[in-house]
């Protein structure tokens, strides 16, 4: 049979049988797709043609049933097969939430959550904020993500609800880094009428006691809280309420304000200025802070100015140069404004006081003091507000309370009645803007009180 083809043409299918067995043989198996060269032998032209076909592996997943009840490659149902290339997928993270209490420590928590100390201490020696994760406090929540062999793979700290704390581990060690939350702020009113005091009337309206003690802090360069206040004073406060998720969680800042004291009205309006320092400041563009605090100390007078006072305790008539709050030992005692502390220690019968220079003129004096605040020593520099030091009996008292003096030139005055200095005004630069800031707070305000107005007369009727 052979002798029927030329020399030639056997060599050639000889050689071709070579190749095509080798290509058989060095194929990938029946399980994986995979390009593949089929040849084709041409006796006549006494030549082996090569052509490309892709071909899919004939397994289960890509064989078709065909009528007879055999199977079929993709090849043979005209389907064209493809090579898919699919990521591995990511592994799945189990989560154990832990609320923090009171005698909890970051070692006892990793314990819990099945973390031995020296998987802790390669979390918080990790880049960026990761060590922050040792601040612990109570009534937060920590979490801990490990993946299906139980490594640690994420640690979180929810601080609050707008604030956590979220580390992740990295093919370089973990990495913590700390998520802020914005909320919706959006503005609100509030009006009340005081019947008995702010405190009561403010909560009637609706206000917390966070608000309540910003809106006295506001108008309290002007007006003393504790002895102005009269029957059928009234107050206007549009203030932030913050939003979460759509629910409401929490309250902001006062935003613009009104309170009528004695018929007189104070309005306070919130304007940011280009360096991004925010404070009240009536609509002309005055501050409605005082260089000085009106009282050092949030209590009541347990003695007032009198220079014509008997000594409680020598029986004899000594003026009283100064004010007295009574309040419990340890209350803290506030800067009424910038200064330098002049003298900080032992004062003769005053006890254990402070005195403030502030500028050439003035000077201001607290005594009886159980403790000095920190830092508070001769030349030390203080801001109005910070406290210089807590209310105690000591030198000559009868009982805990602040002796308050104001002086100027030396000479005492009555601190509940002296005329106080303001503080800085909007500059002239920014009066532009603050003019187009305050037009829009108190256009917000007026249209807030007439509707405010109209659903109480429709509620009347």
């Amino acid at each position: 049979m052979f002798k029927m083809f030329p020399k030639t043409h056997i060599t050639i299918a000889a050689a071709a049988t070579v190749v095509v067995t080798a290509a058989i043989l060095m194929s990938p198996s029946a399980d994986v797709e995979a390009k593949r060269m089929s040849y084709s032998l041409d006796l006549e032209q006494g030549a082996v043609t090569e052509k490309a076909a892709t071909e899919s592996a004939t397994s289960d997943a890509t064989r078709l049933p065909t009528d007879d009840g055999l199977a079929k490659t993709d090849n043979e149902s005209g389907i064209k097969a493809t090579e898919t290339l699919s990521s591995p997928a990511e592994p799945e993270l189990h989560w154990q939430s832990f609320d923090i209490k009171s005698g909890d420590t970051l070692s006892s928590l990793f314990n819990k959550a099945g973390f031995n100390d020296r998987i802790m201490l390669s979390v918080i020696h990790g880049e960026g904020e990761a060590d922050t994760l040792q601040n612990l406090y109570a009534g937060e929540t920590i979490r801990f993500a490990a993946n299906d062999d139980g490594n640690l793979e994420a640690v979180e700290l929810k601080r609050n609800r707008l604030e956590s704390l979220k580390i992740e581990k990295t093919a370089d060690g973990f990495k913590g880094e700390t998520a802020l939350r914005t909320p919706e702020a959006r503005p609100a009113f509030a009006t009340g009428t005081i019947d008995g005091s702010l405190y009561l009337a403010a909560r009637d309206a609706g206000l917390d006691d966070r608000l309540t003690m910003e809106l006295a802090g506001i108008f309290g360069w002007s007006i003393d809280f504790v002895y102005d206040v009269r029957k059928g004073d009234h107050f206007e406060v549009v203030y932030e309420e913050l939003y979460l998720d759509g629910e409401r969680f929490d309250t902001g800042k006062i935003l613009s304000a009104r309170f009528t004291n004695r018929d007189e009205d104070y309005v306070a309006l919130l304007y940011t200025d280009s360096n991004g320092d925010s404070d009240y400041y009536s609509p002309d563009g005055k501050s409605m802070r005082k260089a000085f605090l009106r009282t050092p100390i949030n209590a009541r007078v347990s003695s007032p100015f009198n220079l014509q006072r008997r000594h409680p305790i020598l029986n004899v008539v000594r003026p009283h140069e100064g004010t007295d709050y009574g309040a419990p030992t340890g209350t803290p005692i506030k800067a009424a404004g910038d200064g330098r502390v002049l003298s900080a220690g032992n004062k003769g019968g005053y006890g254990r006081a402070v005195v403030l220079q502030h500028g050439d003129n003035i000077t201001t004096l607290y005594a009886h003091m159980s403790r000095l605040g920190k830092g508070i020593k001769r030349g030390t520099r203080v801001k109005q507000g910070q406290t210089i030091g807590y209310v105690g009996s000591s030198g000559m008292a009868t009982g805990p309370h602040l002796h308050y003096e104001f002086r100027v030139n030396g000479s005492p005055r009555n601190s509940r009645k002296v005329q106080l200095p303001d503080a800085k005004p909007v500059p002239a630069s920014e009066m532009a803007s603050f003019k187009a800031a305050t037009k829009q707070q108190l256009a917000q305000f007026d249209a807030f009180r007439e509707n405010y107005q109209q659903l109480a007369l429709a509620t009347d009727d």
